[in-house]
């Protein structure tokens, strides 16, 4: 590593001051960084930021994983080929994934280094988990273009009008996909199955001039009135199978499985608190389970709460979105506050609102918004406490 050293000091003495941003963003992935954080988001442990990105982006792998397996599975699916194996599943998934995760990351870093470049700071560290989320919560069918539209969008509105990374009251990867699905709703339903050849079976006249299918949410809020169990006969994605994940949706949200692995990572290495996992997964099942009280003949509310968690991107919002640092509430307590707050509202929005089916994200950021308050709140109430203690010790 003694050449990689003298290159990045020479590079240093020998480039214009301008562009040590570039350098330093290159040199950090490589070496720890000589300095600590001074402002916005502070890790409070030996590990460096880029470090606590790479482990973010390590609990994501078997999600991108088994999202590239799934987009070669619809595919075949729906072209009515059983025979394909997993490997050709897998990479027929990944020739329409990766480009994906290129135009998210080429797009995304352009404009990080625009504004190092302008303001003179390092590139954030921050993107490197959300070049990757971006592509995870996307449905495949999405355009490349859209895609780096919203980008561009998600890091300049989301982050670096607040300051850049720590500084940032919204979720990046949220507000990206926000932006789409209010300017292109129907590119984000996510219903759309990739199809490699269906330009060429359209011309043939082997297949229409498109193809989808349902994911769960879509087709509940869409059922007519009845019960429960006309879901299930009519092909409803049941409780083993949303456990799996191998229906159709966004690229990474699916397979519960993939995501658990990856919480588990997460947890282990302290990179996500255990409280907001753990009152968000309780918020969205209290919600849940008042549907299910109240259901009548709504088939969206008769789905029992625990099913209804599985489904969708509440899994994957809630280990891989609300747990963001830099959103987040700071106080412990309001952690709790925050999670619930988050999963309550999602579930509400999903089902009471069948216009979004996806109300995760919205729930989502709506408590982002509240997290300083909820912070404010918890720490003003504690103050008080010790006011009336004082006022005792001193009586």
């Amino acid at each position: 590593m003694k050449f990689l050293r003298k290159f990045f000091d020479t590079r240093y003495e020998k480039t214009n001051k301008k562009w040590y941003p570039l350098i330093e963003s290159f040199e950090t992935l490589i070496f720890t960084p000589n300095h600590t954080t001074k402002s916005g988001a502070h890790i409070r442990d030996g590990i460096d930021l880029k470090r606590t990105m790479m482990f973010v982006i390590i609990a994501m792998v078997p999600c991108l994983l088994f999202g590239m397996w799934n987009v070669g599975e619809q595919h075949f699916i729906a072209l009515g080929d059983s025979s394909v194996d997993f490997i050709d599943k897998f990479i027929h998934g990944a020739i329409r994934v990766v480009p994906i995760i290129a135009v998210s990351y080429t797009v995304g870093l352009a404009v990080e280094f625009v504004f190092g470049i302008i303001k003179g700071h390092a590139l954030h560290e921050g993107y490197l988990v959300s070049g990757m989320l971006i592509p995870l919560i996307m449905p495949i069918e999405t355009p490349l273009w859209m895609i780096a539209v919203a980008t561009v969008f998600g890091v300049i509105i989301g982050k670096e009008v607040f300051g850049g990374t720590g500084m940032n009251v919204l979720n990046v990867a949220l507000t990206t996909r926000a932006f789409l699905f209010f300017a292109h709703p129907n590119s984000m339903i996510g219903d759309k199955i990739w199809i490699s050849r269906l330009t060429e079976m359209q011309a043939n006249g082997t297949m229409a001039d498109g193809i989808s299918g349902a994911t769960p949410l879509g087709q509940l809020a869409t059922m007519d009135p009845g019960t429960i169990d006309t879901y299930y006969a009519e092909g409803g994605v049941t409780f083993s199978q949303s456990l799996m994940g191998n229906y159709l949706g966004s690229i990474g949200e699916t397979s519960v499985y993939a995501i658990l692995i990856g919480l588990s990572f997460l947890l282990i290495t302290r990179i996500a608190s255990w409280r907001i996992v753990v009152s968000f997964f309780t918020g969205g099942l209290v919600m849940a389970t008042l549907f299910n009280i109240f259901a009548g003949d709504n088939v969206f509310m008769q789905v029992p709460a625990i099913n209804q968690l599985m489904l969708g991107s509440f899994m994957f919002g809630m280990v891989f979105m609300i747990t963001d640092p830099v959103s987040a509430a700071q106080t412990n307590k309001g952690k709790f506050y925050y999670g619930f707050l988050a999963g309550f509202i999602g579930i509400l929005i999903r089902v009471a609102n069948p216009a979004y089916p996806e109300g995760i994200m919205l729930g989502i950021l709506i408590a982002n918004v509240c997290a300083s308050l909820i912070d404010h709140m918890v720490i003003n109430a504690n103050i008080k406490r010790r006011e009336k203690r004082l006022v005792k010790a001193t009586v």
